[in-house]
């Protein structure tokens, strides 16, 4: 009888990781690796060889063929180009070769990717470079590479280099800051993430029947089901024998190419799900959740499901989003989020935490603006993802701790000692000090910040250069006062107290859904930046600007450049979901209303002429008449105000704002009508699978 394998046995077995690479290079060739992937030092060309080598050997040795360089183009998802290991002989057979400049360097075509105007179309170059510090994998019989990618004449293309940069940006400031406290050992701090994925899963063969799902990923109409979330008894429920089959499986592809998937559970709406993993360095994290959403959709596949990943696939019920929880840590142990056992390690943490409150509060729009898409516009502020609104949540110990700071009080924490704030000593927090706020956008959860606001199918990139560079700018102006200070403990309770009183209006700890929240905000002046289009202007204010072209993340080119893709992007998306609606609309909701409308009369003209009373049936056939002109219309003015929006074409900002206030608004109007006729049709007409089917037959 064959041993059962454990998931020890196979866990990272199509990784080329660390202890393969030390397995199979020689000693000199692993140590100068590792230095490359801890210190970010340069990679030597022989090295590169040997490296290659051996990653192709044990790829081939894997059924891998081919190789490619996977990157994060400005699509949001990830690109890749395949490459034969094969080389002909002059005896008209092949060899298997890769080298190390294949390994470091692709050129796969650029022309096609989003630019935003960097570049013209035929200039078509581009180049991927290897991130060393991602292991390599084996997927499908091909070995990916991951890896950056830019153009020709070296604007960032893609979404993995303004990370790695923003990696290194807040490295070099955190290390100011521990130098200040004392701190020789550690060499290099690290952010670290990890990202809880939300999703749904329906019946492929339902999916098939809904146009809307396969071409937008969400429902573009559908009444609410009899049933909904209301009773609450799907959260943390029994898990489905099919359901629980597909996480069995996704867990184990997920292993298998070294993914921490570690939580899964059923979430609040039917039918939805989530995974968590365990945190990663925030490039790793953000290649693994790529994978992971990937990898979702096939092994859903395989079990005759769908794997939906639209923060709002189905109106009425609970939207998925992506909790990006974010963290920082010292190569010598230290995570720089806890708040420790001794006065100085409390006082270390509640410099970094001070950091984190300024910088949210200075640079909210920025964190709006890495959750903004047309797809999230339809979750934020509903019951069940933090509002637009962007605020702090401390909960109460830490709140009693900076109001003691900014006051000059004690602190009197659960037991019988006293604890001076700032001066002598503080308190010994447990790891956990906080509540959870399941309300709040950017919640401190005990050693590590929560943002909650970032949607299902986003990468989680954006969101972490936008959180490494805005506390990376905090913790330099920090460093460069404290730096200078001659009392530094003194200089540092200063800076406290004067950080806490400028930016304690971004601590809020009750309850973000309440319209109570929404005035008080207003009153704060906290911005409230309801939808992307409101949003994505701000990345261009120059204070913004100044910022990323300071550390060398983004340069004002390149900032105007996202900022367009994404306002195209948000255009875009909107005038498919239009069209599929028109096309849904015309070719089978009207026709359906049309049909059953004609069979009510005839039934009427029937019942009349045996002298039947047709009062009913008449008023039914009143009421579905009018509602299919109603349907005809708004059609009809969804049809014309979409051919309108070419009037706009010249202006991306205009064109968005044309689609949000117009388009989107007479979607709107035409889904309200063909959701009540779906109220009033019988089922074997209503032409498309009901959200009963969808949300229940799993």
């Amino acid at each position: 009888m064959s041993e059962v394998q454990t998931v020890a046995d196979y866990f990272g077995c199509n990784v080329f990781s660390d202890s393969v690479m030390r397995a199979r290079l020689p000693k000199n060739a692993y140590k100068s690796v590792m230095q490359t992937k801890k210190m970010g030092v340069p990679l030597d060309d022989d090295v590169a060889n040997i490296v290659a080598n051996a990653m192709k050997d044990w790829a081939v040795e894997k059924g891998a063929t081919h190789y490619t360089h996977w990157f994060q183009p400005m699509t949001g998802i990830t690109a890749e180009k395949h490459d034969a290991f094969i080389t002909p002989t002059e005896d008209g057979n092949v060899i298997l070769e890769f080298s190390g400049k294949e390994l470091v360097k692709g050129e796969p075509d650029a022309s096609s990717f989003p630019s935003g105007g960097l570049r013209a179309t035929f200039e078509a170059r581009g180049y991927t470079a290897w991130d060393p510090t991602s292991n390599a994998f084996v997927k499908d019989n091909t070995l990916y590479i991951p890896t950056a990618f830019c153009s020709y004449t070296g604007e960032i293309l893609d979404k993995k280099t303004p990370l790695l940069r923003s990696m290194e940006v807040i490295n070099e400031q955190a290390l100011r800051i521990l130098r200040l406290f004392g701190n020789t050992t550690a060499t290099r701090v690290t952010t670290t993430v990890g990202p809880e994925q939300e999703y749904f899963l329906v019946d492929k063969k339902y999916y098939d029947q809904r146009k809307d799902l396969m071409l937008t990923g969400r429902t573009l109409f559908g009444a609410m089901a009899p049933k909904g979330q209301e009773l609450e008894d799907h959260y943390f429920g029994n898990i489905k024998q099919r359901v629980s089959d597909f996480m069995k499986d996704l867990d184990c592809e997920l292993w298998k190419l070294g993914i921490y998937a570690k939580t899964k559970h059923n979430e609040v709406a039917p039918a939805q799900h989530e995974l968590a993993p365990i945190f990663t360095t925030s490039n790793i994290a953000a290649d693994h959740n790529q994978l992971t959403m990937e990898i979702m959709k096939k092994v859903a596949l395989k079990h005759g499901l769908v794997c939906l990943l639209h923060e709002k696939p189905f109106a009425g019920v609970n939207g998925s989003g992506k909790h990006n929880n974010w963290s920082i840590s010292s190569n010598d142990g230290q995570n720089l989020l806890d708040p420790g056992d001794t006065p100085m390690e409390n006082m270390q943490f509640l410099t970094f935490l001070c950091a984190i409150i300024r910088g949210v509060d200075e640079y909210a729009p920025l964190l709006r603006i890495s959750a903004a898409s047309a797809g999230n516009d339809h979750r934020l502020g509903a019951n069940e993802a933090p509002p637009a609104i962007i605020s702090v949540f401390v909960g109460d110990e830490l709140q009693r701790v900076l109001d003691a700071i900014e006051n000059g009080t004690s602190v009197e924490p659960n037991s019988d000692k006293t604890f001076e704030i700032g001066v002598d000593a503080l308190p010994n927090f447990p790891k956990d000090t906080t509540d959870r706020n399941r309300t709040s956008p950017y919640a401190f959860t005990g050693n590590k910040f929560e943002f909650r606001m970032l949607g299902s199918a986003d990468s989680i990139s954006c969101t972490n250069v936008m959180m490494n560079t805005i506390f990376a700018q905090i913790l330099s102006e920090f460093a460069d006062e404290l730096e200078k200070a001659d009392d530094f403990k003194e200089a540092l309770k200063k800076l406290l107290v004067k950080t806490i009183r400028e930016h304690k209006r971004v601590i809020f700890n009750g309850n973000g859904y309440s319209d109570e929240w929404i005035e008080e905000a207003a009153k704060r002046g906290l911005p409230n930046l309801v939808s992307t289009v409101d949003a994505l202007p701000h990345y261009i204010d120059d204070k913004y600007v100044s910022m990323f072209e300071k550390f060398k993340v983004y340069t004002r080119a390149e900032i105007a450049s996202r900022m367009d893709i994404l306002l195209e992007n948000y255009s875009k998306v909107i005038n498919i979901e239009a069209l599929t609606m028109l096309d849904m609309a015309k070719k089978s909701i009207l026709p359906a209303a049309i049909e059953y409308t004609k069979e009510m009369c005839d039934t009427v003209a029937s019942m009349k002429a045996v002298g039947v009373d047709t009062s009913l049936e008449v008023s039914m056939a009143n009421k579905l008449s009018a509602l299919t002109v109603s349907l005809s219309n708004a059609i009809e003015t969804l049809d014309s105000k979409r051919i309108a929006s070419k009037d706009y074409e010249d202006d991306v900002l205009k064109t968005a704002r044309y689609y949000r206030d117009e388009i989107f608004a007479a979607m709107q109007s035409l889904r309200a009508v063909a959701d009540e006729l779906e109220m009033c049709v019988p089922e074997k007409y209503w032409p498309f699978p009901t959200y009963t089917d969808l949300l229940f037959t799993v």
